[in-house]
């Protein structure tokens, strides 16, 4: 995981994210950086817009809380149906019940 804060480090600095960048940031943060790693890590941000990505992954965690709101006043929805159902079959046991006492 520090190979990528390096990297987003290195972004937010407005620096390239190259191999050597990569290495000093972590060498400075007092880690041994694995030259494989470091490798595979600047391949994968190449030709990446990490302005893009950061923002599509902002809007995904906004929209899934709505989508959760979403389902709360859903089950909110279904309450006020259940009870009177309830209600109804409360009323019908009385009537019942007073029906007894008429014979």
């Amino acid at each position: 995981m520090e190979y990528v804060y390096a990297a987003m480090l290195i972004h937010k600095a407005g620096g390239k994210i190259d191999e050597a960048t990569v290495t000093k940031v972590l060498e400075s943060a007092g880690t041994k950086p694995d030259s494989a790693r470091v490798k595979a890590l600047v391949a994968s941000f190449d030709g990446v817009d990490i302005e893009k990505v950061i923002k599509e992954s902002s809007v995904m965690q906004v929209a899934a809380p709505a989508a959760g709101q979403a389902k709360a006043e859903e089950k909110k929805e279904e309450k006020p149906e259940a009870k009177k159902e309830e209600e109804k079959k409360s009323q019908e046991q009385a009537a019942a019940g007073l029906g007894s006492l008429f014979g």
